[in-house]
């Protein structure tokens, strides 16, 4: 199941590319679940990241680690995909993208592909995963008003 978001950013890819950072994730985590940032390493090939997600028993670790990153005059993209899922996710892949529209302008892509242990609940939370990243373009335009 995919998912995709596109966010006009008044800012360049590079400004944009630099702020790409811990405190920029910190900001867009749902705030519905609680959630724990154990490890973040970065957005270069082979940096990981560790989530705790959920409260006491009912705590799942995420884990993703970053397989691809490129900056090229189109823009700046990376890719993270899931080693440790909370269940029912048994497949995680989110390319990040921001893309150059002008000098001073940008657009930042979440293109998220996943899946469930079956296809019924892969459809059944896409509304959830849907309503958790539907924010991300309010949150981006507040975060990279500069």
């Amino acid at each position: 199941m995919k998912l995709l978001f596109k966010t006009t950013i008044d800012l360049s890819f590079d400004k944009v590319q630099e702020r790409f950072n811990r405190d920029l994730f910190v900001y867009l985590s749902p705030k519905l679940i609680p959630f724990e940032l154990k490890r973040f390493d970065g957005t270069s090939k082979g940096n990981e990241i560790h989530i705790d997600l959920g409260i006491w028993i009912l705590k799942q670790q995420w884990v993703s680690l970053i397989t691809f990153e490129e900056t090229n005059s189109a823009g700046w993209s990376f890719i993270d995909e899931g080693k440790v899922l909370p269940k029912p996710l048994v497949y995680w892949r989110h390319h990040h993208r921001v893309d150059k529209i002008s000098a001073t302008k940008s657009q930042i892509v979440d293109d998220i592909e996943y899946k469930c242990s079956a296809g019924w609940l892969t459809v059944l939370i896409k509304p959830f995963l849907w309503s958790v990243f539907a924010i991300r373009p309010g949150r981006y335009q507040k975060y990279f008003k500069d």
